[in-house]
């Protein structure tokens, strides 16, 4: 049996997905359509993956209309959900660090009384012998931290166990490619914007500048590679380019093509 197919260049993008995940090949029903994606080798029929377009040996890992096939994602949508993955992990390990911030914040409230004995008993000490410790710029931060009160530390621990919720169910939304996940990330980052630029004014840090510009960066990308809030034609568009690039959606048309002449 042989088929002209046309050429398919798979991008390392698609060879690294294959990699991971095994190729994905479908068996569609309608019989022209299945001709083009499938051929016969020396070790038997082989088929072709719809993500990376390359044959690969042995039956298809699923089958019926072509209308039910999987979505796969591939070229274009393929890279956006690699980047989208990068992002979850990034607020995967932020909602981490703020989970050991809230431990850490309750572990120093029920601390509290011994931390302050220790420091009202050593800090003459090291006056004594002219060592001005108490200048410190960590030493100022600790003892303002003492002056808070019990009741106050356990609303920062609550606030930033909520912050480190928040970040989680970014991190899952985006790394599951889901949509409410793309409009919850944007939401979420853009409220936290203004607060990163009212430390920036407070001080310019490498992690504060660092932290801004990434939140920055993440929301623009979404808002513009996403089509959210109707931007650059909305979901329409978004489901356009998702369905444009499907290599079934491609050889259907082929077909669709091929057989319009010979109906005249």
């Amino acid at each position: 049996m042989s088929n002209e197919q046309p050429a398919v260049k798979p991008n390392r993008w698609e060879l690294r997905a294959c990699g991971r995940r095994g190729h994905a090949t479908y068996r569609p029903q309608e019989a022209d359509l299945a001709g083009r994606l499938r051929t016969d080798t020396a070790v038997g029929q082989a088929w072709r993956c719809l993500r990376c377009g390359n044959f690969v040996p042995g039956p298809p890992a699923g089958g019926g209309p072509a209308d039910t096939a999987p979505l796969v994602l591939r070229g274009k949508a393929l890279r956006q959900a690699t980047i989208l993955r990068v992002l979850a992990t990034e607020r995967l390990i932020r909602a981490a660090l703020l989970a050991f911030a809230v431990w850490a914040v309750l572990k120093f409230r029920n601390a509290h009384d011994s931390i302050q004995t220790a420091v009202d008993r050593d800090l003459p000490a090291f006056r004594a012998v002219g060592v001005h410790v108490d200048q410190l710029a960590l030493v100022k931060d600790l003892q303002k931290a003492l002056d808070q009160a019990p009741s106050r530390l356990t609303l920062i621990a609550l606030l930033l166990a909520a912050y480190a919720a928040i970040e989680l169910i970014e991190s899952a939304g985006l790394w599951l490619a889901k949509r409410w996940g793309e409009y919850f990330a944007v939401v979420a980052t853009s409220i936290f914007l203004p607060l990163e630029i009212r430390d920036l004014l407070g001080g310019v840090t490498f992690t504060r500048a660092g932290a801004f510009i990434v939140n920055l960066a993440a929301v623009i990308y979404l808002l513009l590679s996403k089509h959210l809030f109707g931007l650059r034609g909305g979901r329409a568009a978004y489901d356009r380019e998702r369905h444009g690039e499907q290599l079934l959606e491609i050889e259907q048309a082929a077909t669709t093509s091929t057989a319009a002449p010979s109906a005249r």
